[in-house]
């Protein structure tokens, strides 16, 4: 049975391979006809058109897509190593002159000073005159306007009913710096102290939100940074920087123009001069100058005073009561402070150490100081208070550099970063005279 079964198989076999002879056409290949120049030409130019067309489909989706990754990564792309740099201003310095040429100089200025005196008096002032005074100074009021803007910062509340509330404060902020795609701006700290949001409204109406930079918890003061990358190039390129100016140089009796939100309302102003300049103002890590002004002004909501360039040169402060019956508006210099806004601008804690302190002076050495920085106030719970340093401490020296002055001790200190471990050297006035002691401080921020 199984060799019926195998011969029968083979037959099969045998068959099929016969069929198989007998229909050769069945295994051959096919081959396509070979392609003319012209439909080559047309391959070619469809693979150049859809490479031009993903390319441009890429660049105008990267376009889109651009301000949207970096707000959703908190990055700015192209903006890397754009750091605000804001140049130092150098005191005035007296010349050390002799008598000579001190009264020579008297007696070169006293006749002209009564020349222009006399004329001055005999020149009778119209209407005119004093509109073409006021007109100017509303100009220059009006071109700072593209520089200021209004800081909404805005609270989220539930009421007794569980029901959501908002509740917004205004505050008027300067435009002080403008990166590739930032606009920094200063401002009162309370615009950003307890706000959960923060929205800032420019001249022409845009309104877009804020961040907090870095505020300033001595001074009162925060700089907020926009998006500019969320404005088009004509609403970026109106946005006007309000130039730093050199507070160095105001003098008694200059003119100044208040504005930002002097009368309490955003966007109003007010005119005036300076009527006092006081040097060497005790402040904490430091020495300020403050102008009396009769102008008017608003420190809560915001007031920057500027010269009649149109330079910021200050912003008024209820801080630094040197008379309290004194009814004039106090102004903080700005060159006195740009060391710190530098740091705020570029996201940088402004360092601490903790002390009010001033010069050792003449009559002080005289009668048997040391020279150094002598401490008059360390305060509460600052580094310095927490080190060991105590007011009538006199500071000789911080890092082994020496301390002569105000000046040197503010720049030493605003050079350092937060959590930067210093070594501090002080003489302390005890039975046997001065003894020098060195602390280990630890910087903090303000």
């Amino acid at each position: 049975m199984a060799d019926k079964r195998a011969d029968h198989h083979r037959d099969s076999s045998r068959q099929q391979s016969e069929q198989d002879k007998s229909h050769p056409f069945i295994n051959e290949k096919i081959v396509r006809p070979p392609m003319t120049k012209r439909q080559e030409a047309r391959r070619v130019l469809l693979t150049v058109f859809c490479a031009v067309l993903f390319g441009v489909l890429s660049a105008v989706c990267f376009v889109l897509t651009r301000p949207v990754a970096q707000r959703l990564m908190g990055q700015e792309i192209g903006s890397e190593g754009s750091q605000i740099t804001i140049p130092k201003d150098e005191p005035e310095t007296v010349p050390s002159t002799g008598e000579a040429s001190v009264s020579e100089s008297v007696l070169e200025t006293e006749p002209v000073d009564e020349m222009i005196r006399s004329e001055l008096e005999k020149y009778q002032y119209s209407m005119d005159d004093f509109n073409k005074l006021y007109g100017n100074l509303r100009s220059v009021a009006a071109d700072a306007d593209n520089g200021l803007v209004v800081v909404h910062s805005i609270q989220h509340e539930m009421d007794w009913f569980d029901n959501p509330i908002e509740t917004s404060g205004q505050f008027s902020g300067v435009v002080i710096a403008r990166a590739p795609t930032e606009i920094l701006i200063l401002t009162p700290e309370k615009a950003v102290e307890a706000a959960d949001t923060i929205e800032v409204a420019f001249s022409d109406g845009t309104v877009l939100p804020g961040t907090v930079k870095q505020s300033d918890s001595i001074m009162e003061l925060a700089v907020v940074g926009v998006d500019g990358s969320q404005m088009n190039k004509e609403q970026f390129d109106k946005v006007k920087v309000i130039a730093l100016g050199n507070s160095y140089g105001v003098k008694q009796g200059d003119v100044v123009v208040a504005v930002g939100a002097p009368a309490g309302i955003v966007r109003s102003s007010a005119y005036g001069s300076i009527s006092c300049v006081l040097r060497n103002v005790q402040a904490v890590d430091g020495a300020t100058r403050i102008f009396y002004a009769d102008v008017a002004g608003d420190s809560s909501a915001g007031t920057f005073v500027l010269n009649t360039e149109g330079e910021l040169i200050g912003w008024t402060t209820d801080k630094y009561d040197e008379s309290s019956a004194s009814t004039m508006t106090k102004v903080a210099a700005v060159s006195d402070y740009k060391g710190v806004l530098e740091k705020m601008s570029n996201g940088s804690e402004v360092p601490y150490f903790g002390i009010q302190g001033q010069e050792v002076s003449q009559a002080m050495e005289d009668s048997g100081m040391p020279e150094g920085i002598y401490v008059i106030t360390s305060v509460n719970d600052s580094p310095a208070y927490n080190a060991g340093i105590q007011p009538g401490d006199v500071i000789t020296w911080v890092n082994g550099a020496k301390i002569g002055n105000m000046k040197d001790f503010q720049n030493q200190i605003e050079a350092l970063s937060l959590g930067d471990k210093i070594k501090v050297a002080v003489l302390r006035s005890g039975k046997n005279g001065y003894t020098e002691i060195e602390f280990q401080v630890t910087i903090g921020a303000r």
